[in-house]
């Protein structure tokens, strides 16, 4: 089976949550992650930092980087990938998995709100890729993956949540612009999106809770299909928008019943799909 062993993997929002479980099963492989994210110092309701997830992937047999970044400020995010090249020699691959999220209506979407996810969602999504894009040109199998979900462009997507809608679906039209763009240059443009919810910080603290948690998948599920993608061919890897449990069922994996938090309760589905 193919593996990371000597990539470097640049991931946005990799403290925690599936980003972490990316870098986690790349780092098994004896990747390079560069573990970039804003916690630097431990937040009461959100679990870990961007050094104790480097201390936890060195522990499972990668190199980590902990690169503390806004990705909202161009030069906070320019820093990190700097720091990057010049720790491992160049980048491989970019996934951009952070993500702001806000679920609310026109009225009640706050300006600021808007503002984040879009700087967060879409701004800092393109402006990795622009960074990324020279290092990524001298790899042997470059990949950009973003953690987004397919275009289905229906009016009930976007009508109770507006603003996010638009913030998430422009990751997505990065994928869907970026792939033909770079098409002939050989990198891989591909978005990631799961079937079902999964068990995040943002699920236990915005979205339903403990009763939520308990419908849910693990990350780790996301970090599977997420390897999968990356070990492929990136001429013949590109331009498309996965479902984890597509990817995981083309890998010949059928069984997916220890990626549930509570195996045997019913599965709540993601939005998008």
């Amino acid at each position: 089976m193919p593996d990371l062993k000597g990539k470097t993997l640049f991931i946005t929002g990799s403290s925690r949550g599936i980003g972490k479980a990316i870098a986690r099963r790349a780092a098994a492989d004896g990747a390079n992650i560069a573990v970039v994210g804003k916690t630097a110092e431990p937040h009461p309701k959100l679990p870990g930092t961007v050094y104790s997830t480097a201390e936890e992937l060195e522990d499972v047999g990668g190199k980590a980087l902990p690169c503390v970044a806004d990705i909202r400020f161009a030069e906070q995010l320019e820093a990190a990938v700097d720091r990057t090249v010049a720790a491992f020699g160049g980048i491989d691959i970019l996934v951009n998995n952070a993500s702001a999220i806000f679920l609310a209506g026109t009225a009640e979407t706050p300006i600021t709100r808007f503002d984040l996810m879009h700087g967060v969602n879409v701004r800092a999504t393109y402006l990795a890729s622009q960074l990324c894009l020279p290092h990524l040109l001298k790899s042997e199998n470059p990949h950009i993956l973003n953690i987004s979900p397919p275009l289905n462009m229906e009016a009930k997507w976007f009508a109770p949540h507006v603003a996010y809608t638009m913030s998430k679906f422009g990751m997505s039209m990065c994928v869907l612009g970026m792939a033909e763009e770079l098409r002939d240059q050989g990198i891989a443009v591909n978005a990631l999106w799961p079937k079902t919810v999964i068990a995040t910080a943002a699920v236990q603290n915005l979205l339903g809770g403990e009763e939520a948690i308990r419908r849910c998948r693990k990350p780790a599920i996301m970090a599977d299909a997420a390897h999968a993608i990356l070990t492929r061919d990136c001429r013949q890897c590109t331009g498309n928008f996965f479902i984890d449990e597509q990817v995981l069922e083309e890998e010949g994996i059928t069984n997916f019943e220890e990626y549930a938090v509570r195996p045997g309760c019913e599965l709540l589905p993601d939005f998008f799909l």
